[in-house]
């Protein structure tokens, strides 16, 4: 069987994530330290895409009631991927409102997640999920929502005029998009990619590119430190 990982997720915040995964807004805040952090009154951590909502005025998490298609994948995901053959060297990703199946242990990385995209599409749509690539993983998650949906809304809603967005992986395009958008209505904004080889599409859209998580601390450093 396929191996089934219970992973917390790594920290997002306004569509940024770590080792390519999205978190829930609560483990952002909690691995992040913002609650109750100095300077962070006006925080807002979107996370699974922007299905949940922390704010720092409020300290509570809002989110949509859980997709019931997600349950329903879960359960046949491991039998299904048995089923087809498919199971070796992959592995299965909890992810609270999503589930994803990873293929970088496999023997032939990319040759597995091709070979997966269309099955677990299908599968995706009969339970009403869409899958979302990325590195070497394919997660099935609810539609309607985005990094991009997200992040044009929020930055509709707090009238921005200006905003950054880095981002790693596939997942990020829609919201270098929704920059590209907001770019063309007059709103300055700048898109990071935070170093990778694995995706060049990213890299191709992006202004700057640094050299992963430790560049985009060293980037946003600077530029606090020049508004200071």
């Amino acid at each position: 069987m396929p191996e089934v990982v219970d992973a917390d997720g790594a920290v997002t915040a306004l569509g940024q994530s770590r080792a390519g995964r999205t978190a829930s807004a609560g483990v952002a805040v909690r691995y992040g330290g913002f609650a109750g952090a100095a300077g962070l009154e006006h925080l807002v951590v979107l996370g699974h895409y922007g299905a949940e909502r922390w704010d720092a005025v409020t300290g509570t998490v809002h989110a949509a009631e859980p997709h019931p298609g997600v349950a329903a994948v879960r359960a046949e995901l491991p039998g299904f991927l048995d089923a087809i053959n498919a199971w070796r060297g992959t592995w299965i990703e909890e992810k609270g409102r999503a589930v994803a199946v990873h293929t970088r242990r496999a023997s032939d990385p990319q040759a597995a997640f091709e070979a997966l995209r269309e099955p677990l599409a299908e599968l995706a749509n009969r339970h009403g999920l869409i899958v979302e690539p990325g590195r070497m993983v394919l997660e099935l998650r609810p539609p309607g929502m985005d990094k991009g949906v997200a992040l044009a809304e929020y930055l509709r809603e707090v009238g921005a005029e200006s905003v950054l967005y880095a981002g790693d992986d596939l997942g990020d395009l829609p919201a270098f998009g929704a920059v590209e958008k907001l770019r063309s209505e007059g709103v300055a904004g700048l898109l990071v990619c935070s170093g990778s080889t694995e995706v060049a599409d990213l890299a191709d859209r992006a202004d700057l590119v640094v050299d992963g998580p430790a560049g985009v601390v060293a980037l946003l450093t600077a530029i606090t430190g020049q508004l200071d």
